[in-house]
């Protein structure tokens, strides 16, 4: 009803040509100062950009939306006030309209702010070669929007007449509610949240799981679900609440990477074990991608079935996959080099039979 009451007060006083005037004029000087605005925003968004830092940046590029939508929201205000003079039955929807445009306006240029901030933050790092918590910095900025959305809609009920205490209450007894309902929405709610906070894993990290059977590159972290690309090129989609119960293992935050091997010679070349014990020893603390600093161990082990066992325990200073089977292939190859520089031979599985000679007949 106010609404309608508006419109036909709004025609009848357009047809006053005094009123008339004062749109036109109200709407010619939105037009102005909204073109002014913008190119003194675009002019400022040019030096910014030639700074050091990102912030003046990212606060005049937040600024090109919203400020034109806010004074076109004042001059759209001053001209329906033209329009319908001094009615006082309309003003109050008037200035609630009013308030609703500049809150979308100014919840806009903070949605917008921490967009770009976020986006920002993050190149500027990589520009200068910096390491970047992809996850955190996404993490907090979609926190950072879900409040200001929140805030933006109390305030929005708030404009239009709402109590807020009425609201806060009837939104905790229906939060009882809604928790019961979605009570697996809200755990990988709070478990995405736990995995921002405490960041197991990182977008781009290797992880895999030995309680289930979990694998891959961590592609996306969301609110609800992870989305993790195996290594046979599927996507898996894994609920935020399920890594509260299951043991993860971060594979790209391994400093080292360990060799571990038993080898076996014959039982016909145990002159040269010693021998071979020692120079395998002496090549590995003396090959630059061993790292010196971690356990290094050759050593005899044990008289195996069909061999001599010694084992060779080592980490390799590269943390890369593929590196480390070039590496751990050249180490391999040059035991073997070793071991048939002694006149000795990798064992394989044998079986000697001793049969017993038969007594001479008498």
């Amino acid at each position: 009803m106010q609404f309608n009451s508006l419109i036909q007060q709004y025609i009848l006083n357009f047809q006053d040509n005094n009123s008339v005037v004062k749109i036109g004029i109200v709407l010619f000087l939105t037009v102005i100062v909204s073109l002014c605005s913008h190119f003194c925003i675009r002019a400022a968004a040019r030096r910014t950009e030639k700074t050091r830092t990102v912030w003046d940046n990212v606060f005049t590029q937040s600024l090109q939306g919203p400020v034109i939508a806010l004074i076109w929201v004042v001059g759209l205000t001053l001209s329906v006030e033209a329009g319908i003079g001094a009615d006082a039955a309309v003003a109050g929807l008037v200035l609630s309209a009013y308030d609703l445009g500049v809150v979308i306006c100014i919840a806009w240029f903070l949605l917008k702010f921490i967009r770009l901030a976020q986006n920002n933050l993050i190149e500027s790092r990589l520009r200068a070669g910096k390491r970047v918590d992809r996850s955190a910095t996404e993490g907090l900025g979609k926190l950072l929007r879900l409040i200001v959305m929140m805030i933006t809609a109390l305030v929005t009920l708030q404009t239009f007449g709402f109590s807020l205490a009425g609201v806060l209450t009837f939104g905790g007894v229906g939060g009882i509610a809604i928790g019961f309902a979605a009570k697996d929405m809200l755990a990988n709610f709070f478990g995405g949240l736990m995995l921002y906070l405490d960041r197991p894993f990182a977008v781009g990290d290797w992880i895999r799981s030995p309680d289930r059977e979990l694998e891959g590159t961590v592609e996306d972290i969301g609110w609800r679900i992870t989305r993790i690309q195996n290594f046979d090129s599927r996507p898996l989609y894994v609920p935020n609440s399920s890594f509260s119960t299951i043991t993860i293992e971060n594979v790209s935050r391994m400093v080292s990477r360990r060799i571990d091997e038993t080898i076996g010679v014959r039982y016909e070349d145990a002159a040269a074990v010693e021998n071979i014990i020692k120079q395998v020893r002496e090549y590995l603390k003396n090959h630059e991608e061993i790292d010196q600093t971690q356990t290094l161990v050759v050593s005899f082990n044990t008289f195996a079935a069909s061999s001599l066992d010694f084992f060779v325990y080592c980490f390799t200073k590269t943390q890369s996959f593929a590196e480390f089977y070039q590496i751990k292939q050249q180490v391999m190859l040059h035991i073997l080099k070793i071991i048939e520089n002694n006149g000795a031979q990798c064992a394989y599985p044998t079986t000697t039979l001793h049969i017993q000679p038969a007594e001479a007949e008498t």
